[in-house]
This record gives structure tokens, C-alpha cells and sequence, in this order.
């Protein structure tokens, strides 16, 4: 991110307004809709059009799930350097429940809440 990189938080809109890193974009891989998690139809319309498909990008999620998959989506259509925050805003857990790899916001690393004009979800959909 400090070399200019894009770092694309693909969490839920109501995850990414809680808290994300710094300077982070918002395009969620789901959405929250009345029956839970819905798979967000405007995902990769949404990265090709705002991400140059030649340029890096960082993905990250909550805990490596959904950033690892959407990563694997990019690539498959073609996005050449794509980097997993892989342990997440909150980090990586093992099958009991414990932290075993730290995310950003345990490692105190520079966060914001809210949703930042030009850098929400809202805003990120327009230019689609």
C-alpha cells in the first residue's frame, strides 16, 4: 500500500464500516441480504472496471476465506498480480476457535471506520 498498491477489502458493506485498513476500497465479495449472505453479482464487473487488470492489487477479508477465493476469481479472468492479506482484518484461526496468525487489526496496524467517499461500496459500484 505505501508503494501505491490498492488494497480492496471484499468484506460486507456493515463489516467494512466497522473498522478496515487505512486507505482501503470497499467491493464485497457477498452481501447481506434478508435471508444472509448473497453472493454479490457485481463483484468482478466492479474490479474490472475500476482495477487495471496489469497493475497489483491486495486483497483482504476477514480472516483469508473470501479474499483467497475472490483472488482466485481475478486471476481466472486474467488479473496478473494479485496479493491475499491472507490472515485478514481479524486473523487466522485453527480448528479450535485460536488465533494462530494475527490480521491487521490485532497488529495495530492504521485503520478507519466509516465509508469514505470515492472508497465505499456505493461509491465503488458507479464506476462499473
Amino acid at each position: 500500500m505505501a508503494e501505491g498498491v490498492p488494497y480492496v477489502d471484499v468484506r460486507t458493506v456493515e463489516e467494512f464500516e466497522a473498522g478496515h485498513p487505512a486507505g482501503a476500497v470497499n467491493v464485497p465479495l457477498n452481501l447481506l441480504g434478508a435471508s444472509g449472505m448473497v453472493p454479490n453479482a457485481d463483484f468482478m464487473k466492479t474490479m474490472e472496471s475500476s482495477f487495471p487488470k496489469d497493475a497489483p492489487v491486495i486483497l483482504g477479508c476477514k480472516s483469508g476465506g473470501r479474499s483467497f477465493r475472490a483472488a482466485q476469481m481475478l486471476v481466472d479472468t486474467g488479473f496478473a498480480t494479485v496479493f491475499d492479506q491472507r490472515a485478514g482484518w481479524d486473523g487466522i484461526r485453527d480448528a479450535f476457535g485460536r488465533l494462530v496468525e494475527p490480521g491487521w487489526a490485532r497488529q495495530a496496524l492504521p485503520a478507519e471506520p466509516g465509508q469514505p467517499s470515492g472508497r465505499s461500496w456505493a461509491d465503488m459500484r458507479k464506476t462499473r
